[in-house]
């Protein structure tokens, strides 16, 4: 393990129109069409405030990182800015955190999506499918990014073409009255059941944890910006439509879906679109419904695979990983680093084998916890950015956040807020234990990097780097 700078880098092989549908895609995953329907059942018709919430949230976060991603170019992942203000050590166990996220995330997605295969082939057991895609998404990583960029255009081309399509639909029941579920579709759904709050307000607060898992993935477009063609206008677009994205996909389709049905229909473990249209009782709605939210789980665990190659070169480069990470193939992808993340994506198919009924539960609490590690992080860095340009010491970035740093200091309130929920929670409190012993884990690392000469504050030399990072 030593620092290695890379001697060749990324093709930038991704255009404008796939870095935006990545972007939107990151917004529409597993914890909207799976998830969501355990937060219905927890937390009733005002499930729709919480994503709303949470939502804000997303996009402070997100214009936090879009400010460091547009004040100088970075070669590497948005970890490069978190060893550069927050220093080396915090850099490498949010590059190894990042990573553990997306390997999580896909055991949480191929869970899902054998799930769903389940719709249709109940008899093929869950570990036999998780498998199946496991393997097919690692060649479609493997080849270049340019086809990565292609396939993940048109899943979350199907992702957005399909709620769009739920929306017009639910507001045709609504308003017209068509399908079985005309005579009980109603607005007054929304309040009828036990109210907006049926469970109270802490019950609703409860269902955070759950609803940040849904937004896990909008920080993708910060991965991307290496291999984008023109990040200084794609970037800033995609991350000012995010809360476009946020009321149309998950406000907007959350509220015609629970006024189509009653809360109380719902419950964990199936999703609540699938369960909605089979309502309605509109022919095949129910199985063309179920292959979007397959698209959708397997969108994810394509992104996931994605990343975690490049996070793991960007921690090669920088000494805080195995130098063989650093190399790329012929297509310009970091093939072994993904590699190794696809093996322990593995896990999550022993999981499906040993307790399919409790797979999905386990690593989405895990995922939950690195995002908001990862989220704060960026915050800080964030901060720390900000200071440093009022003092002089750095320029102005292209894509100022707006009030500075303030909604930066106002999201790391709401995370450790957040954070507390999952440490009240007797089921995701699970994921602190296990943080606590990957923390332990990536100590021990740090010191072994150090005692072997690696752990370099920056992946490139220090004459490339702004003053600031030097001191």
């Amino acid at each position: 393990m030593t620092s290695a700078a890379p001697e060749e880098d990324y093709e930038r092989g991704l255009g404008s129109r796939q870095v935006q549908m990545i972007a939107i895609g990151g917004a529409i995953g597993v914890g909207l069409f799976m998830g969501a329907g355990a937060n219905i059942a927890k937390a009733g018709p005002s499930i729709i405030l919480m994503y709303a919430l949470a939502g804000v949230v997303v996009f402070f976060i997100m214009r936090a990182l879009g400010e460091l991603l547009l004040y100088r170019r970075s070669t590497g992942s948005f970890a490069e800015y978190i060893r550069e203000f927050l220093g080396p050590f915090f850099g490498y166990v949010t590059g190894w955190t990042y990573w553990l996220l997306w390997v999580v995330t896909g055991m949480a997605e191929l869970t899902a999506a054998a799930i769903y295969i389940n719709f249709w082939f109940p008899s093929i057991p869950q570990w036999v499918s998780a498998l199946v895609f496991l393997v097919v998404l690692f060649g479609v990583n493997l080849i270049s990014v340019k086809v990565f960029g292609e396939v993940e255009f048109w899943f979350s081309m199907v992702k957005v073409t399909a709620i769009i399509g739920m929306i017009v639909i639910g507001l045709g029941v609504l308003t017209l009255g068509f399908s079985d579920a005309g005579d009980t579709a109603a607005a007054s759904n929304l309040w009828s059941h036990g109210g907006f709050f049926p469970n109270g307000i802490g019950d609703s607060l409860m269902t955070l944890q759950g609803v940040m898992f849904a937004y896990i993935a909008v920080e993708l477009v910060g991965v991307t910006a290496s291999e984008s063609e023109d990040p200084e206008k794609t970037l800033p677009k995609a991350i000012n439509t995010l809360p476009w994205r946020i009321i149309i996909f998950y406000v907007g389709a959350l509220t015609v879906l629970l006024a189509v049905v009653k809360w109380t229909e719902f419950s964990a473990g199936e999703s609540p679109f699938v369960h909605g249209f089979s309502t309605i009782g509109i022919p095949l709605a129910a199985g063309i419904v179920n292959f979007v939210v397959l698209t959708a789980a397997l969108s994810s665990c394509n992104s996931g695979m994605y990343s975690t190659g490049r996070m793991l070169r960007d921690l090669a480069t920088s000494g805080e990983g195995p130098r063989i990470f650093a190399r790329l193939n012929v297509q310009k992808s970091p093939a072994i680093g993904i590699t190794f993340s696809v093996l322990f994506m593995g896990i999550g198919v022993l999981l499906n084998y040993v307790v399919p009924e409790k797979a999905f539960t386990y690593v989405t609490s895990v995922s939950t916890a690195c995002g908001i590690w990862t989220w704060l992080m960026i915050l800080f860095a964030h901060i720390r950015y900000r200071r440093a340009f009022r003092a002089g010491r750095l320029p102005a970035s292209s894509f100022p956040a707006p009030g500075g740093s303030f909604f930066s200091w106002v999201a790391v309130v709401f995370l450790l807020f957040v954070t507390c929920l999952v440490a009240y929670d007797k089921d995701a409190r699970v994921s602190l234990y296990i943080g606590a012993g990957w923390a332990v884990c990536l100590v021990i690392g740090w010191y072994v990097l150090k005692a072997r000469g690696g752990a370099q504050p920056l992946g490139e030399s220090a004459e490339a780097e702004p003053e600031y990072a030097r001191k």
